[in-house]
């Protein structure tokens, strides 16, 4: 179609350009299966022996979804921002305020990957440069302490031996303090995850053909050593089967006791499931960038499909290594739920001496610096077609001379550092961020999974590059309501306040938006925004799904709300 390679002029300064094919968003969106990184332990703390069919389902469910996504990105040939700014516009006709939801719940979804990938990023760095000491009964350290302090308990010996041999620099704080239900402080995690931000800020400012170029070697380096991790040892025989038995959720979240499938089991259940979602949903991203593929038509479809087998292949073999050497215990470990000691466990499964265990624990911080440039690039594409689309301010429409949208990226770099010294605080900090940051991400899956049938209906008439099969349209309504019994009970596993924080994050955007459509826009919306469906704004008053995506809405939030009354731990 002649459509397809056209640019619509846009009332910005500027506009993206139309740089890569699919295989540049393939490598922009690699990034992703390196969320694994992030909620592996934590998962595996609140799920025990299920861990890895958490992940697998989760993946599944993803992929399925994703077909959804491919097509109504298909619709949009002329815009960026992912598929949150695609299905905003099938909400459009019934409500002014669900469709700005939609792009807002996506970025403070996608956002805080920076932070929370940089304080990942810069603990797995201290570690290798300051680590902390590790000691036993029989230290000589800890034999010395005892003798000198006659009647002192091993295990608090060891502690009082560890405190002392500790580095400086792994406690030491500029300032911190508490706020509300987590803590913020500025310490050694947060200035080196600072200093990460701003060197992946720089490749970004090259705009989407220079960021692509990148990634394309760095996940190239990422991808084949999590693919040994996976594999090597299968081949080497160190997964112990029983690991993966028996297979039912912890008695409570943390301890190593099996539990039952009662109400307490299938909340911690329901818990994993939800986390899970916020990494392998994410590949949705490698759609972010139809305004800047050569041929939107045919490159759009490829890009989601092809991340998304990557992802499959990456989500479910590397739980699975995972759980399969570690066991239980092993995934139980401190420095494994809190993330911190993720990367050396990984590094030792492959064995191999000191060198080859240091060069895949910096192949292991690679990977986060990819999954941060993928975040980066598509949350602060979000933003700017936002701001062109009428729905954020107009300042975030602004890019610079490589296409790249710096005000939006500007936006997000400040934003991630305030996220980043909560982040940087502890393990309940992060989580809680993660968790919140994980409700948005649902409320704008469940709107876009639902946007694809009324697409459908209002604009059915409009040619699609890709067309999904009814039947997966259907199942992708479908998760929309599952998706929202993860978020109502099993939020609440990583925070008591995580869902009402979330929800409450998702009203911000009321005052965003009505300050942009009434104040600076007079309660108008740009001409341009649908000129993509053959549409202007007096289209929007033909509503051919009638009262159907009302009764969703109402449905969904009842939905969640019933499964945060029903699971408790």
């Amino acid at each position: 179609m002649s459509t397809m390679s056209t640019v619509l002029e846009q009332p910005a300064e500027g506009k993206l350009l139309r740089h890569i094919d699919w295989r540049g968003a393939f490598w922009v969106a690699s990034g992703v299966p390196a969320l694994v990184l992030f909620s592996i332990g934590g998962i595996a703390g609140t799920t025990g022996t299920l861990a890895f069919v958490i992940w697998t389902v989760s993946m599944i469910m993803g992929f399925l979804q994703s077909f959804t996504y491919a097509e109504i990105a298909g619709l949009f040939p002329n815009k960026s921002g992912g598929a949150s700014i695609y299905g905003a516009t099938a909400w459009l006709r019934y409500s002014k305020f669900i469709a700005p939801l939609s792009v807002w719940c996506n970025w403070f979804a996608w956002s805080p990957v920076l932070s929370l990938g940089c304080s990942i990023a810069a603990a797995y760095i201290l570690n290798a440069l300051a680590p902390i000491p590790v000691f036993s009964e029989t230290s000589p350290e800890v034999v010395a302490y005892i003798a000198a302090h006659a009647g002192t308990a091993p295990a608090d010996a060891i502690a009082a031996v560890a405190a002392a041999a500790t580095p400086a620099i792994r406690t030491w704080s500029l300032w911190g303090h508490t706020l509300g239900p987590v803590s913020f402080t500025f310490n050694a995690t947060f200035f080196i995850g600072a200093v990460l931000m701003l060197m992946i800020f720089s490749i970004q400012h090259r705009g989407i053909l220079g960021t692509a170029s990148v990634q394309k070697y760095i996940g190239l380096l990422v991808i084949i050593p999590m693919l040994i991790v996976g594999v090597v040892p299968i081949f080497t025989g160190q997964i112990n089967w029983a690991n993966f038995s028996p297979l039912v959720p912890l008695a409570a979240a943390y301890a190593p006791d099996p539990g039952a499938w009662n109400i307490a089991g299938w909340t911690l259940v329901l818990g994993g499931m939800f986390i899970a979602a916020w990494s392998t949903y994410g590949f949705e991203t490698a759609v972010c960038y139809t305004s800047e593929f050569k041929n939107p038509g045919t490159d759009t479809f490829k890009a989601i499909f092809y991340s998304g087998l990557l992802c499959m292949l990456l989500f479910i073999l590397v739980p699975f290594t995972f759980q399969g050497v570690l066991g239980l215990n092993g995934m139980l470990a401190t420095p494994i739920v809190d993330g911190s000691g993720v990367a050396d466990a990984l590094a030792g499964m492959v064995g191999g001496g000191k060198i080859i265990h240091s060069l895949l624990v910096m192949l292991m911080i690679l990977a986060l610096v990819l999954c941060i440039m993928t975040a980066m690039a598509g949350s602060s594409r979000t933003l700017y077609q936002g701001s062109v689309d009428g729905w954020l301010p107009r300042y975030l429409s602004h890019v610079n001379e490589h296409g790249a949208p710096t005000r939006a990226m500007w936006t997000d770099l400040v934003f991630n550092l305030i996220v980043l010294a909560i982040a940087s605080a502890d393990a309940t900090s992060f989580f809680f961020i993660l968790a919140v940051s994980n409700c948005g991400y649902i409320i704008f899956n469940f709107l876009n999974l639902n946007a694809g049938w009324i697409h459908r209906i209002d604009n059915g008439h409009i040619a699609r590059p890709w067309r999904a099969p009814t039947w997966l349209l259907g199942i992708g309504a479908i998760f929309a309501y599952v998706n929202a019994v993860f978020m109502g009970a099993g939020a609440k596993v990583w925070n008591p306040m995580a869902l009402w924080a979330g929800l409450i994050t998702a009203a911000l955007i009321i005052p965003v938006f009505c300050f942009r459509h009434y104040i600076q826009d007079g309660g108008k919306f740009p001409d341009h925004m649908l000129a993509d469906l053959g549409m202007t704004s007096a289209d929007l008053k033909v509503k051919k799904a009638g009262a159907l995506p009302y009764l969703t809405l109402i449905a969904g939030v009842a939905v969640m709300l019933i499964a945060n009354w029903l699971f408790v731990i």
